[in-house]
């Protein structure tokens, strides 16, 4: 107890606000969709079931709707509408992936089909809605674009406004041939999007009009990371003042600085996720900042681990806390809760979600012992319900 008042006394107050916010969330129930990949593998397509937060367990698995290799999912800010990018490179007969529009279904969680958009490249893996509700943006892997389609009323999908064809490559001849989108983010005040290029080690910067679902390239504001890194997730600090990127080919994570007007990244500093002992073959997956703004997580496919750093509140540092293993292989993906009191490791390989509980104060990570099963789960979104 005496070690817990010291650290809370030592806390800033942007830091203390934060705990004290999170805290006040905690213990409530979330519902979470589960993307997962269905080519070559048992499952349905989108999954989904209900997190009592305060017990730190998985109920009522169910399957949410049926569709083709639902990867990557993005809830609309106003809960009631669920996307989905089908990491596909053929639909409707054309040489593109698609993204899928679902209504939430409030009482039982099930999603109803809208309709679906081609995303005008292959394998679509990463989608976010913007934060005004108005737009999806997808990021193409295979196709090394970016693709934004505007929202009706109804939440439908409509055609393409937007699409941008990245160029060039890097210095791995057989990752980074070409352009390789792996994600795309927008900053907090909805004025920027952020696409990390795995193929190009860039980080690139633009220009976003929701209302009009249009783009432009912002190169100046670009991260140009270490030649074959190959990043691949993008996360903002709650605060907005800095962002991390895992870099996917050389297991690390880089923290950046942001200039929040000129929508402009600068290395802050570059860690590795895994031990220094550690030999074999691994690759980074997701990256996500804690709610409090304290702590960074990235997963770790072949240490089969999420990595746990600090970072600093004045200068966004990183600095290497520890490992905590995933309990399965090939933790693709992790999610962590609104208050910031559970992450659930999706392991791939492994077919399972493990349940992990978060130390505020530490950000250490402690499992509940109440796994699930769910077929190739690549993706978790939590969608808070009323008790």
């Amino acid at each position: 107890m005496l070690s817990r008042f010291i650290l809370v006394a030592g806390l800033t107050m942007f830091t203390l606000s934060s705990l004290i916010a999170v805290s006040a969330e905690a213990g409530g129930k979330q519902r979470v969709y589960f993307g997962t990949y269905t080519r070559g593998t048992p499952s349905q397509g989108i999954y989904v079931a209900d997190l009592d937060v305060a017990a730190g367990k998985l109920t009522d698995v169910r399957v949410a709707a049926k569709s083709d290799n639902p990867s990557f999912l993005a809830i609309h800010p106003n809960g009631k509408l669920l996307y989905a990018a089908c990491e596909v490179g053929d639909f409707g007969g054309a040489k593109t992936g698609a993204v899928a529009a679902f209504a939430i279904d409030a009482a039982t969680g099930t999603l109803t089909l809208l309709n679906h958009q081609p995303t005008r490249g292959g394998a679509p893996c990463h989608l976010v809605v913007d934060r005004t509700g108005k737009c999806v943006l997808s990021a193409n892997y295979g196709g090394g674009s970016v693709c934004v389609h505007p929202l009706d009323t109804a939440g439908k999908l409509g055609e393409s406004t937007a699409f941008v064809q990245h160029t060039g490559k890097s210095v791995n001849p057989r990752r980074q041939e070409a352009p390789h989108a792996h994600s795309v983010n927008v900053d907090p005040a909805n004025r920027f999007a952020f696409v990390a290029d795995l193929g190009l080690d860039r980080v690139l910067s633009y220009r976003l009009d929701a209302a009009q679902g249009k783009l432009a390239a912002n190169p100046s504001g670009d991260a140009k990371l270490q030649p074959g890194a190959g990043p691949r997730h993008f996360a903002f600090r709650p605060d907005g003042r800095f962002a991390f990127a895992n870099n996917e080919m050389t297991s690390s994570v880089t923290a950046l600085a942001y200039d929040a007007e000129r929508g402009a990244l600068t290395e802050v500093n570059t860690v590795s996720t895994l031990p220094k002992d550690f030999t074999g073959d691994n690759s980074t997956a997701e990256c996500q900042a804690h709610p409090n703004g304290r702590f960074v997580y990235v997963s770790n496919r072949g240490h089969n681990s999420i990595a746990i750093f600090a970072t600093d509140e004045k200068s966004g540092r990183l600095t290497a806390l520890g490992h905590e293993f995933t309990q399965g292989k090939t933790p693709r993906n992790f999610g962590i809760d609104p208050a910031g009191a559970i992450l659930l490791a999706e392991n791939q390989a492994s077919d399972s979600v493990v349940v992990f509980r978060i130390d505020p104060l530490t950000g250490k990570l402690a499992a509940t012992g109440s796994p699930i099963e769910i077929p190739s789960p690549v993706c978790a979104k939590f969608l808070s319900v009323a008790n």
